[in-house]
């Protein structure tokens, strides 16, 4: 079968090594990429330098954003091949796979509306002076994205970066990179010049490494785990780069008992099994209150038993999780739950005719954690949910903190005063209060805090982060 090449200045340049593209439903090579490097990066990186001097430099903030506009319209004419692209190489479900798509189309729409929109400011100073402030790119920024949500993630920093003035070279995960080439395909058609947006398809320790460590590199930005983060971060240092980092969480559903239980229960099973719990933003520990503990965490197991396990074209409850290492991770935290005696409340079910070479893990809800046991500390990335009881609402907010991430936050309760006062008490990002994601909200600000990283994506605040601010000081005399 022949590679995808890598998408470089305009051009498809393919390479003699490649990659194999696994599908995670069936466990089967269904594509190969090609396995780019340092030569292939160092070439992308300067695609995008002379595109910063020609013609994508020369456009004005408003025909940028007409071309991320056009992109947007491209991506829904083909939303259904995108969705059937990301649900193969992804493992989801149709149905979360095509939201993935059209929400991917809105992150373009948002920020092609917004690339003209980003406004300085004129500063009162000493008589005689005219003081102004505006945002320039940095230049060529470097992106790096997960496999977890690839459409997602792509729309979430590409259209951005692109709206603010920024070439991009993007280094999409390895195992989930057919998107990234489809989204290249449209980007041309879309008319982008060659150069402004740029695909190398490879190994996060080869292709990845040589972005993140690149002096013709101007911004960084990454989501992934902590620990590549922290490379990252000490490469981009060495050349004196900022560097957006999202680097996961391990985030608090709290529960009080005059909440809306049944309303919480629904969400919060959706929100640990959505993309089978491969999710960053996951409400992955369920904090309840004593007195209502056990009804409740009964109500979660008896919605755990009832959901299904497929392939991700049967489009059930879960698909598989993304590779053979995820499986093997995934399980291994619950059999130490087993391993140590912590009672496994509940399991979901495996739907028929799936095939077995696939990566499934069933969904598992975990009781009476102890919130310093490594369930309760450690990012599972997984369709895992561990309960903690809290007995009222100083030891919720210490459960709460008491974990090195901090993305995002769930608080459910009738108490508008509780809730306020937790809201900023917990050290997150994003906090929710009866709810938890707002559909995803391409318009809301999202990062996080300590070991979840630094920088905010979406929403207009996301423009701030891919630019930077300039003074400019007139004299004129009075």
């Amino acid at each position: 079968m022949n590679a995808h090449a890598h998408f470089i200045g305009g051009d498809w340049i393919g390479g003699s090594a490649t990659l194999p593209v696994i599908n995670p439903s069936d466990g089967q090579v269904m594509a190969e990429i090609s396995r780019g490097g340092a030569a292939e990066i160092d070439r992308a990186v300067g695609a995008a330098e002379r595109a910063l001097d020609g013609e994508w430099g020369g456009l004005d903030a408003t025909s940028r954003g007409r071309l991320l506009t056009k992109l947007a319209d491209l991506i829904r004419r083909d939303v259904d091949e995108l969705t059937r692209l990301e649900s193969e190489d992804v493992g989801k479900p149709t149905t979360l796979a095509r939201n993935d798509a059209t929400t991917c189309a809105r992150y373009f729409e948002y920020y092609g509306g917004a690339a003209d929109k980003v406004h300085g400011d004129t500063i009162p100073f000493q008589n005689g002076f005219t003081v102004m402030t505006h945002y320039e790119p940095h230049g060529v920024v470097g992106i790096i994205t997960p496999w977890n949500y690839p459409l997602q993630m792509m729309g979430r920093s590409i259209a951005p970066a692109l709206a603010m003035g920024n070439a991009v070279v993007l280094k999409p995960a390895e195992d989930t990179s057919l998107t990234a080439i489809a989204l290249a395909k449209l980007a041309a058609e879309a008319g982008f010049p060659a150069g402004a947006f740029n695909v190398v398809t490879g190994l996060g320790e080869e292709a990845g490494a040589a972005l993140a460590a690149h002096p013709g590199v101007h911004h960084i930005s990454f989501t992934g785990s902590q620990e590549v983060g922290t490379l990252i971060q000490a490469a981009a240092a060495r050349n004196t780069v900022p560097v957006t980092l999202e680097l996961g969480g391990k985030s608090p559903q709290i529960v009080f008992a005059d909440a809306d239980l049944a309303e919480a229960g629904t969400v919060i099973v959706k929100a640990i099994t959505q993309n089978a719990g491969q999710t960053c933003s996951a409400g992955s520990r369920v904090l309840v209150e004593d007195k209502i503990y056990d009804s409740f965490v009964g109500d979660l197991a008896t919605r755990f038993k009832a959901l299904r396990v497929g392939s991700a074209s049967q489009d059930l409850d879960l698909g598989p999780v993304v590779n053979r290492k995820q499986q093997e991770r995934v399980q291994g935290y619950i059999d130490l739950a087993r391993a140590d005696g912590l009672p496994v409340l509940a399991e979901g079910e495996m739907g028929g005719n799936i095939p077995g070479d696939g990566f499934y893990v069933k969904p598992t809800l975990i009781g009476d954690v102890p919130p310093d046991h490594r369930l309760a500390q450690e990012e599972i990335f997984g369709p895992v949910l561990v309960a903690i009881r809290v007995k009222d609402e100083a030891e919720a907010l210490k459960v709460a903190n008491g974990t090195d991430f901090g993305l995002v936050a769930g608080i459910w309760t009738a108490d508008l005063g509780r809730a306020m006062r937790l809201s900023r008490k917990i050290r997150v990002g994003q906090v929710f209060i009866n709810n938890y994601g707002a559909g995803g909200g391409v318009e809301l600000p999202f990062g996080g805090m300590k070991g979840s990283g630094h920088g905010r994506e979406k929403g207009f605040e996301a423009l701030y982060g891919f630019g930077s601010l300039k003074m400019v000081a007139i004299k004129h005399g009075v």
